[in-house]
């Protein structure tokens, strides 16, 4: 098993405001498609890769309790994570080194109220 992970799903209670507030965090424009009565808004990766969406259908809840998903924080995760303010979430755990091997984490809220991490390696 190449990945532990093979997809991930987000959810939105106002499929907009969590487009564009993933939009801003992470820099770059997510395809919007619907598929069996789900808006989803697609993060962006490499083909094979390990991908994800914000979705948003009646059967979508956002939650700080339950599984955390990390997204990837490029080099240094101090990037993204100062877009989150801007963005209108919430910084609740700020950049903290895991080991040096590891590298590092923080936690932030989404504007859905998800409980969301971001990792790198510096």
């Amino acid at each position: 098993m190449k990945n532990a992970l093979n997809w991930f799903e987000i959810p939105a209670g106002n499929f907009e405001r969590a487009k564009a507030f993933y939009e801003a965090v992470t820099g770059g424009p997510m395809h919007v498609e619907e598929m069996g009565g789900i808006r989803m808004a697609f993060f962006p990766c490499d083909q094979g890769a390990v991908g994800g969406a914000v979705c948003a259908a009646d059967s979508y809840k956002p939650s700080t309790d339950g599984a955390v998903i990390y997204l990837n924080g490029g080099d240094d995760l101090s990037v993204p994570l100062a877009r989150v303010p801007q963005a209108g979430g919430r910084v609740v755990m700020p950049k903290t080194l895991i080991t040096p091997e590891i590298g590092y984490m923080a936690f932030f809220i989404d504007t859905e109220g998800n409980k969301v991490a971001f990792h790198s390696p510096k």
